[in-house]
């Protein structure tokens, strides 16, 4: 018996990609409303406490409501939201993050998917401060573009309906953007950096990137040092890569489309200078696309089904 998926929320930029991701495999079987039902509270409780497996693709209240509503111990839940991406209880689930990171997915009842920015901002990060090159104590900044389906429904509305004319737009000037806290707890660092997202006139893809004073760091690492510490980290996954050096650019189309990851390291070695740049799909990696790996994981199937590579 196949096990049963119901996406709350399946109307939504998210929930639809999941859908589509979902909708052409044979191990699991999609639990679905119709549009009168969704609205319907007793027909999503019965959905809900019904699946195997419900993924949330709600905004932050209603995802707390929802889980609320769960009342059968053997549903479990992974939740697209902002939510419980810091909540006691919760399997963060990056499953490349830190070793036995997908163990403990695979074991949770509750996982809460990682925000697009944070994922891109831990991927490069993570791994230099569990091997001690960037002191838990460092201050940081990243900066990030992405495209605008990363607004959800009003802000592809804006760029697409012609409510908004800019090519780029910068946002949350009052660096408190809501994925900081994240950010912060999942790289296991001791301030919050300095965040500074912006939107391009692209529908999807994103761009994240953090500057590094090699020179000032403690044991002033290389460049060449950087690098092989992401290839290590990431040497037997198939969905985040470390290119090789000498590129000329970096577009935020470079990974659109798909659910995988590219990290570049570039920089200066005689100033000591470094960047550590990651592109992936604001709705790939960085929501549907790590959705599913995460469902696969805690199903016990092959983590990279129905995935695009």
């Amino acid at each position: 018996m196949t096990a049963q998926v119901f996406i709350d929320g399946a109307a939504g930029t998210t929930g639809l990609e999941i859908r589509e991701r979902l909708s052409r495999r044979t191990d699991l079987t999609l639990v679905t409303l119709d549009d009168a039902q969704r609205k319907d509270p007793a027909a999503r409780a019965e959905a809900l406490n019904a699946a195997d497996f419900v993924i949330l693709c709600l905004p932050d209240d209603a995802a707390r409501e929802a889980v609320a509503m769960i009342t059968n111990p053997e549903t479990r839940v992974i939740d697209a939201s902002t939510a419980h991406r810091t909540a006691p209880g919760w399997a963060y689930g990056f499953a490349e993050l830190d070793p036995g990171q997908a163990e403990a997915i695979a074991a949770a009842r509750y996982v809460t998917n990682p925000g697009c920015y944070p994922t891109g901002f831990l991927a490069l990060v993570r791994p230099l401060v569990r091997a001690g090159i960037v002191p838990p104590d460092w201050i940081l900044s990243v900066n990030a573009a992405s495209g605008y389906s990363g607004g959800g429904k009003t802000m592809i509305a804006d760029f697409e309906g012609g409510a908004e004319a800019t090519t780029y737009r910068a946002y949350a000037l009052d660096l408190d953007h809501k994925h900081v806290p994240e950010m912060q707890k999942h790289a296991r660092i001791e301030h919050p950096p300095v965040f500074t997202p912006n939107v391009a006139r692209t529908y999807r893809g994103m761009v994240v990137d953090v500057p590094l004073a090699l020179h000032a760091l403690p044991r002033r690492p290389t460049i060449e040092a950087i690098r092989a510490t992401l290839a290590d980290a990431y040497a037997t996954s198939p969905v985040i890569r470390v290119a090789d050096p000498g590129a000329r650019f970096i577009r935020i189309e470079d990974d659109a489309g798909t659910d995988r990851m590219t990290l570049h390291v570039g920089g200066d070695t005689a100033t000591g200078q470094a960047r550590l740049i990651a592109t992936l799909d604001n709705l790939g990696k960085g929501a549907s696309g790590a959705a599913v790996q995460n469902l696969n994981i805690m199903a016990g199937l092959d983590p990279q089904a129905g995935l695009i590579l």
